[in-house]
């Protein structure tokens, strides 16, 4: 079992500001970490918390409730990055419809991440936790990433 090294957690406020202020301080966390911003890793993981948040925000929001950015840098090679919000009855898609507006976000999360998934959490499923493993190694992985069309874990309910 490998001890975890390093770990980010965040409350933000569930609006358009709050998304652009995780993104930005999660790319300074992983310039702390070692993964200079412009670096194939922070940008990777920089892009998965704009995505999960940007969902957070416009899917996840409840009234008075903000959403949680969590970072677990352990020994291994993949950051896992977390995204909760409180709005356990809206799952992301596992597929964006053809012709939908949204959803093609995702596809971009799973183009970086080995596997994400989505959990419900807390007593009673009280809030909802999507998460994304991001190898970081990015350039080496994506050579050999599956189809980007579907997550790469079971949603757990």
């Amino acid at each position: 079992m490998r001890a975890t090294v390093s770990t980010f957690t965040q409350l933000f406020s569930a609006t358009p500001h709050g998304a652009r202020r995780a993104r930005r301080l999660v790319a300074a966390r992983m310039d702390l970490w070692g993964h200079p911003r412009g670096e194939a890793v922070n940008d990777a993981v920089t892009l998965v918390v704009a995505e999960l948040a940007a969902n957070a925000v416009r899917h996840g929001r409840v009234r008075g409730r903000g959403f949680r950015v969590r970072l677990v840098l352990d020994g291994g090679d993949v950051l896992r990055v977390e995204v909760s919000d409180a709005r356990v009855d809206r799952l992301p898609a596992l597929r964006p419809a053809q012709d939908g507006e949204s959803g093609r976000g995702l596809l971009l999360v799973a183009g970086v991440a080995r596997a994400w998934g989505v959990d419900r959490r807390g007593p009673g499923a009280t809030y909802k936790t999507v998460w994304a493993d991001v190898p970081l190694d990015v350039s080496r992985s994506a050579r050999t990433a599956p189809p980007a069309c579907r997550p790469r874990s079971p949603i757990a309910r």
